[in-house]
């Protein structure tokens, strides 16, 4: 993952290639493709030796140029192909796998070398059952790999690796030897040339002070380093300050969310661009190569991480603001639910691969991951609970945003399903906040997924009402809810004298309002109701009134009877 971010890093910059370091490739720039020959101690050093003179002879020629990278690269690539840096972190493997073979060559041009036909080959290596090999009897050792993608060859150790800037202090000091292949002056070269965007005759011409070292570096490259970084960081503001200050203009919503999306990816390739630059072209070496390297790296990974968990929402309403997708629907907040999950995905994918990055095993990162995700479920139950409770309730979609429902004794409208709760407006105004674990549990009416409002109402008409009068009430209910505004053929009103007893007369009517409009029911209702007490005035049938019934003890009403006889 981390080279093929670079790539990319690369071409936003125009930079030209990933590293000098880092392709397959040949001695021979006619045949890019040929496989590097570490078969044995003896092809492995044979190698190393003759791909670092061809870089350095290249280097002492002419220099680092946009046309001598591609092939630059392919030694470059042999190089490292010789080299075990299996125990150095991804990050920074490129860095010190040339640092090393800087060192390396240095060591081996300054030492005798016994003569070539006495390093092991592949027959010998076969014959001897040997797997390792000490350069001349030094500390300095070719041994074969054991495990992984490239067992079985021979490589420089990783030991070697990590002590070949030691070696090189022993020894900087001796005569270069006279024989083939000597590289004189090659790790200052590399720790001077720059890059072919910065021209050599540039850098030679500065005064010598630019050119005296502190702490491993020119101090020319101190200033471009401090200089890289000031613009790296206006730069990462400049993006960040530009996509918030276009979105408060940009119409439609959709390339809104968009610029909000690219904005913050293109600022957090900006720390990989800068190492680019100050690892290829100014040619930071040594410990603060690596310093700059893990902050970078750092800074790329702990952005990417936040980028990833706030893209989510972005990427959801990206997505929601698309004419096929309603807004206020439940498919949208569908949407949203899985775009924050992917992205607390990806930021987990991201963490562990990372951490591989900076050298961490996958084992002990997942051993992490999993104890922290063990805490944080124990400590976050209930919050589970609701998450598993909204997507139980996106699943079934009993109700979706704008719906009005009713739940746990709760009237109101739906104003949003989030990972933890849903969200009520009360009729009364006020917002109640139901957990998703109750929504998933409890019994809820929807009262918006009705398809009619049915209307019940009873008139009472004194029990005296002529029979006539009272025929004559219930048709004049009749006929004011014959083929009423709203009814549908399948739903035709219904009245009916139902109650008769010594009070009063009871006639009880149904009908059935389409739509659902409450409000327009609400009219048609007070009209019906002053339709129908109307007519009843005109035909002078009256309306029954309440009847008080009091009930005494049998003495007290004995008591009465007997007032009332007198």
């Amino acid at each position: 993952m981390a080279r093929l971010v670079v790539v990319v890093v690369a071409a936003l910059f125009a930079f030209g290639s990933v590293t000098a370091w880092s392709q397959p490739a040949s001695v021979e720039p006619s045949h890019p493709l040929r496989a590097t020959d570490t078969s044995s101690p003896r092809a492995t050093l044979t190698t190393f030796l003759s791909a670092v003179d061809e870089v350095y002879r290249d280097f002492s020629r002419e220099g680092r140029s946009f046309e001598s990278e591609a092939e630059r690269r392919a030694l470059a690539a042999r190089i490292l192909r010789c080299l075990d840096l299996s125990e150095v972190p991804e990050s920074v493997d490129v860095g010190v796998g040339r640092e090393t073979a800087a060192c390396l060559k240095e060591v081996l041009d300054r030492i005798e070398l016994a003569p070539e036909d006495s390093w092991p080959d592949a027959e010998q290596v076969d014959q001897e059952g040997l797997t390792k090999w000490a350069v001349s009897d030094t500390e300095i050792v070719i041994q074969r790999v054991k495990e992984g993608p490239r067992e079985g060859e021979f490589l420089f150790s990783p030991e070697t690796v990590d002590r070949a800037a030691d070696f090189y202090e022993l020894v900087k000091n001796l005569p270069y030897k006279e024989r083939q292949y000597v590289t004189p002056g090659l790790y200052q070269l590399y720790l001077s040339e720059p890059g072919w965007l910065l021209p050599r005759s540039l850098i030679q011409g500065l005064p010598s002070w630019a050119h005296v070292r502190l702490l491993g570096q020119a101090i020319w490259q101190w200033c471009g380093l401090i200089l890289t970084i000031g613009v790296s960081l206006a730069l990462m503001v400049a993006i960040y300050y530009f996509g918030r200050w276009r979105t408060s203009h940009l119409r439609p919503n959709w390339l809104r969310y968009l610029v909000m999306l690219v904005s913050p990816l293109t600022a957090m390739l900006v720390p990989l661009g800068a190492l680019y630059f100050l690892e290829q072209h100014v040619r930071i070496s040594g410990t603060v190569l690596l310093v700059i390297s893990y902050l970078s790296w750092l800074i790329f990974l702990l952005t990417l991480m936040v980028v990833l968990l706030g893209a989510g929402n972005y990427l959801a309403a990206l997505i929601i603001a698309t004419p096929w997708i309603k807004p206020h629907g439940l498919d949208s907040q569908w949407v949203r639910l899985v775009c924050r999950v992917g992205s607390i995905l990806a930021a987990i994918i991201v963490f562990l691969e990372g951490g591989q990055q900076f050298g961490i095993p996958l084992t002990t990162l997942v051993a992490s991951a999993g104890v922290c995700g063990l805490a944080v479920a124990l400590a976050a139950q209930d919050t589970l609970k609701n998450v598993f409770g909204s997507i139980m309730v996106t699943l079934d979609k009993p109700f979706q945003v704008g719906d009005r429902i009713v739940a746990k004794g709760y009237d109101g409208i739906v104003e949003e399903i989030g990972l933890r709760s849903t969200k009520l407006r009360l009729l009364t105004g006020h917002q109640v906040s139901i957990p998703n674990d109750d929504m998933a549990r409890c019994d809820i009416e929807n009262v918006s997924r009705r398809p009619h409002i049915r209307g019940v109402a009873k008139i009472q008409i004194p029990s005296d009402t002529p029979t006539a009068k009272v025929k004559r009430a219930v048709q004049i209910v009749r006929d004011a809810l014959h083929e009423h505004e709203g009814m549908k053929e399948a739903y035709p009103p219904r009245v009916f004298l139902r109650d008769v007893n010594e009070s009063s007369t009871g006639i009880v009517l149904f009908y059935w309002y389409h739509p659902a409009n409450y409000w327009e029911f609400l009219a048609f209702t007070e009209q019906l109701n002053i339709q129908v007490m109307g007519q009843f005035e005109a035909e002078r049938i009256p309306f029954a009134s309440p009847a008080l019934t009091v009930h005494l003890p049998e003495n007290e009403r004995t008591e009465i009877d007997m007032r009332s006889e007198r």
